[in-house]
């Protein structure tokens, strides 16, 4: 049997979607309407938060940056009050990967807007950075390298029309550069060459890999890339940003010599504090990647947000291709993850109504989990489900937030052997309770197929409480497989430790 796919079913003709891009340097929201298989823009706002200028030494999101963010929200709340909370979607990148205290945050963010909040991984972030520009670009086969210096990380992707080749997030943002090299407001040469120099360094980490990959075209997106473009123009250097026009702007910072004193014909006033370092940082990338020219792109990871949630438009959900490739790649027995499923889906579909698990969501993650319990199998039998959870957890899945891959990583960490509480008070609050329900979903599906036998189970009923669980069996059958009848009564001890009745009949 074919595995399903999981794609969402957002975007049908007509909807209204919202995405929300809470970044170090601002915060940005797009509204759109799903049209003709294509999104149309209705509403856009952007303000400049400066969230990576509220980070302290010791990596804490300052009160008052928390404040200016929360105050940026509620004016985006307001706007977005009437649509289904399914349509929304909110991630956080840089700041947010950064800050110590982000639960906090995020937690008073939540209430703001009643929408989770998702943080994510800075190559995930530069997969929807590619995906937003890709849907602004011509549909063609050629190399295209996109680079997007936000306030705290640069993202670079090499990609080919809408599929990415390579994805990096490097630690270096027009925000985080202002605190480091220009943090008095004066711009002098000696900053502008010290900031270079410390972009150039972070670059090395990349420069061989992008340049054996080449690439036709060069696109700059977000707004650090539209105003060094605006500037360029401004002195005289065409529509395209070159060495040697970021050069002159360069030049012409110096020359201002103080951030409030920039006047640049279309560099909007929130913007001249971070241009100095942003320029320095962009010389750095030409400089070391070898880029001659480039161009500018509208769309960035808020547009790659709304084509990700909207029917994955013209795509499948790239978190089903993620799966796939996991399953691949640690030659996971197809056979005996689909049997799994199988039964996953089948108790879940029992439970779903005690115990309030008729979200998409909560499906997904499950099958997910079913079809990737067994990864860890690739590093050692001992102790396997640590190694899945290891895998889930810490790898780059492309698609997933930071969020999902600890939910699966619990899920599979949990699906056999002692009930995993330590990881279980990891979870956040929203999501402990109903996960508990998935692992011992996942927990017993596992346990049903311990054999690998292709022969299939009999008609079960599985009744739940919200302290027990009950599996009937027909007659006889439980006699004639005793290592099953073993087995639950084993697993009725381990459920017995956290506070569930198993009865098996």
């Amino acid at each position: 049997m074919p595995e399903q796919d999981l794609s969402t079913h957002n975007g049908k003709q007509g909807d209204l979607l919202a995405a929300i891009d809470l970044g170090s340097n601002s915060f940005h929201m797009v509204v759109a309407r799903v049209s003709d298989g294509e999104l149309k823009p209705i509403d856009i706002m952007s303000e400049k938060v400066q969230l990576a200028a509220g980070l302290d030494a010791e990596g804490l999101l300052d009160e008052e940056a928390q404040q200016r963010g929360l105050d940026c929200l509620s004016r985006f709340a307001q706007r977005v009050s009437q649509l289904p909370r399914d349509s929304i979607r909110i991630v956080g990148t840089n700041a947010l990967r950064e800050a110590k205290n982000r639960s906090h945050f995020i937690a008073r963010a939540a209430e703001v807007l009643d929408v989770p909040i998702q943080v994510i991984a800075g190559r995930e972030e530069a997969r929807l950075i590619y995906l937003g520009v890709a849907h602004t670009l011509s549909d063609d086969n050629d190399r295209r390298l996109v680079v997007d210096i936000g306030g705290g990380s640069t993202e670079f992707i090499i990609g080919s029309r809408f599929e990415p080749l390579r994805l990096e997030s490097l630690h270096m943002g027009c925000v985080s550069y202002t605190k480091r090299f220009f943090s008095d407001g004066s711009i002098t040469r000696e900053a502008m060459d010290r900031a270079r120099t410390a972009a150039a360094r972070e670059l090395v980490a990349i420069r061989r890999d992008y340049r054996r990959l080449r690439w036709s075209s060069t696109i700059g997106s977000s707004g650090t890339a539209k105003a060094l473009r605006q500037a360029c123009m401004t002195l005289g250097f065409g529509e395209q940003i070159t060495l040697e026009g970021l050069k002159a702007v360069r030049d012409q910072l110096i020359q201002f010599g103080q951030a409030d004193k920039i006047e640049i014909e279309g560099i909007k006033p929130a913007r001249r504090a971070v241009l100095p370092s942003g320029t320095a940082i962009l010389i750095a990338v030409f400089e070391i990647l070898g880029i001659t020219a480039m161009d500018y792109s509208d769309g960035a990871l808020r547009e790659g947000l709304l084509y990700d949630m909207a029917g994955r438009l013209r795509h499948e959900d790239v978190r089903e291709r993620t799966i796939k490739a996991l399953k691949k790649r640690y030659h996971v027995d197809a056979g005996q993850s689909r049997r799994v499923e199988t039964t996953a889906r089948f108790l879940l579909d029992q439970a779903a109504d005690a115990w309030s698990l008729n979200s998409e969501e909560y499906r997904n993650m499950l099958v997910w989990a079913a079809r990737t319990h067994e990864i860890g199998l690739t590093i050692a039998h001992t102790q396997f489900h640590k190694h899945s959870a290891y895998l889930l957890q810490h790898s780059d899945l492309p698609g997933f937030t930071n969020t999902e891959q600890q939910l699966l990583a619990f899920l599979a960490r949990g699906h056999r052997r002692k009930f995993p509480k330590e990881e279980y008070k990891l979870l956040t609050d929203d999501k402990r309770h109903s996960y508990r329900f998935l692992c011992l979903i996942l927990r017993l599906s596992v346990l049903m197929h311990r054999s690998r036998s292709t022969a299939k189970l009999p008609a079960l009923k599985f009744r739940v409480k919200e302290k027990s669980l009950r599996l009937s069996f027909p007659a006889g059958w439980l006699e004639n497989h005793p290592l099953t009848r073993a087995d639950l009564d084993s697993e009725a001890e381990y459920l017995r430790a956290i506070g569930f009745e198993l009865e098996i009949d």
